[in-house]
């Protein structure tokens, strides 16, 4: 599950500088995506605990587009689907970024948060068409 997160000139340049007056925006965004993935079931009403096997945030800035990319990936071996978690664990890791940049600007849009693929669970398989390596 993909997000983006479009600061404002300022704040995209404290990211890219590592000089958000909070920290490493990019470092505290993985671990707060990472946390939300694990507290899902808490979030979204009847969720159910999972054993994740695995839950990772991939973060870029890309400084010409003047935003984050996220990139959330979760992986379990129970007999059902974890792309709530996936989705929760983007839009955490955008909301973040937005959190912590938003002493320089208000004007940050998180956006762009969808389902890429999944496997596995009841439902068939799932790909979105048009699926870019930039997305």
């Amino acid at each position: 599950a993909p997000a983006r997160v479009r600061p404002a000139a300022p704040p995209s340049a404290l990211v890219a500088e590592n000089r958000a007056a909070q920290g490493d925006v990019l470092t505290v965004a993985q671990v707060a995506g990472i946390n939300a993935a694990k507290q899902t079931p808490t979030l979204i009403p009847r969720g159910h605990q999972l054993l994740l096997r695995k839950a990772s945030i991939d973060l870029s800035l890309d400084e010409t587009a003047r935003c984050v990319d996220i990139h959330a990936t979760v992986k379990s071996e129970g007999q059902t689907g974890v792309e709530m978690e996936a989705l929760v664990a983007a839009s955490v890791a955008g909301l973040t970024v937005y959190d912590m940049c938003k002493a320089a600007s208000k004007d940050i849009v998180v956006s762009d948060i969808r389902l890429e693929a999944k496997s596995g669970g009841k439902s068939a398989d799932y790909v979105r068409e048009n699926v870019t390596s930039s997305s």
